[in-house]
């Protein structure tokens, strides 16, 4: 296999797992949430601000992945 080739795989997983990762995180996340407010219904907007502060952290890691994924596409 050329290297260009596995170049061309590693980006696909990275990418592949940045989304899984990044949406499995964000369901959690929101899952928690919503049960929540669901207790406490007037924590709500404490909540959500919490809420949206993870939610962007957690976005960050396909950011990062497709980042990386640029950088590798330079190599080849």
């Amino acid at each position: 296999m050329e290297v260009g080739a596995g170049v061309a795989i590693a980006i696909g997983i990275i990418m592949g797992l940045a989304a899984l990762g990044a949406s499995l995180g964000v369901s959690k996340v929101t899952a928690q949430t919503i049960e929540g407010i669901a207790r406490q219904p007037e924590a709500r907007g404490a909540l959500q601000t919490t809420m949206f502060i993870s939610v962007g952290l957690v976005e960050a890691l396909p950011i990062i992945a497709t980042v990386v994924a640029f950088m590798l596409l330079g190599n080849l």
